[in-house]
């Protein structure tokens, strides 16, 4: 790999941050909650017993303060695996690069990344309501098969048995898995249930809602919902996990997703003032990650 990046590729804002998240390394705690939407950053600022750094771009809202006297970074990341190379990329050079000099740091950083978002259930026993970890992510979005890595930093044998349960049109993208952090986990574990997360390129036909345009894969939700792997169901289905896992585990940091189940997609039900609930399940996490 190259260790003197081109400004062209490692683009800075005039500032000399990230030019996304607006953070460098010193701005940035090793234990980083990403969340989708820029106002849910807002409940940690009112969490935060005190707040050092803060930023604002585009759909990234970057917040590092002081809980309970342990030091957290809240960023939120948008929608879909796009949005989440980018954010990952950048948080990983912000904690491994030197941006003055443009070179790769000697000592690796690595960084624990929990995504505290929402999702979809594909259960009725998994109502609306519910906390869901991963502990495993199906990425059928398709971002890892540009990255160079290794099989031993994914999990291949879950893959093909998953290509070969779905039996997908060889038009779409080939489908990666990845294994979440057992340390991370762990810390949830009395707080949720475990699950594999389905991680979706889109929100309607990707996630099997059909409504001007029918889905090309009609039994989408049901071939995932019947897949299994080391005794745990595809519990769940989002757009962000499989990518924040694939990225994390090549750069070596952690992470782990946790989602409030706010649809059901088996009975048709949604949750639609989870906001209350949100709160709780992030001063839960933040009280256990501390």
């Amino acid at each position: 790999m190259d260790n003197n990046f081109k400004s062209s590729e490692l683009v800075l804002a005039p500032n000399g941050s990230l030019y996304h998240i607006y953070m460098t390394g010193e701005n940035l705690a090793d234990d980083i909650f990403l969340v989708g939407d820029p106002n849910r950053v807002n409940m940690f600022k009112e969490i935060f017993d005190s707040i050092e750094f803060e930023s604002q771009n585009r759909e990234i809202h970057s917040l590092t303060g002081s809980y309970h006297g342990h030091r957290f970074t809240a960023l939120s990341t948008g929608m879909g695996c796009d949005n989440i190379d980018i954010v990952v990329t950048e948080l990983d050079a912000a904690a491994n690069i030197d941006l003055k000099s443009r070179t790769i740091r000697q000592n690796h950083r690595s960084l624990n990344m929990v995504r505290i978002g929402t999702s979809g259930s594909l259960h009725s026993e998994i109502p609306t309501g519910s906390l869901v970890a991963s502990a495993y992510a199906i990425g059928l979005d398709g971002l890892l098969n540009y990255y160079q890595h290794d099989d031993s930093q994914l999990e291949e044998a879950m893959t093909q048995a998953f290509v070969s349960h779905m039996q997908m049109p060889d038009r779409m993208a080939r489908p990666y898995c990845v294994k979440g952090s057992k340390e991370l986990l762990a810390k949830v574990a009395n707080i949720t249930k475990q699950g594999i997360t389905a991680t979706a390129p889109g929100f309607y036909a990707p996630q099997g809602r059909n409504i001007r345009i029918a889905p090309s894969i009609p039994d989408l939700n049901e071939k995932l919902a019947s897949f299994q792997w080391d005794g745990l169901k595809v519990t769940n289905l989002e757009m962000e996990t499989s990518a924040i896992y694939g990225l994390s585990r090549i750069m070596g940091h952690n992470a782990l997703t946790v989602c409030l189940i706010i649809a059901n997609r088996a009975d048709g039900t949604f949750l639609n003032d989870y906001h209350s609930q949100m709160r709780d399940t992030i001063v839960g996490i933040m009280d256990r990650m501390g």
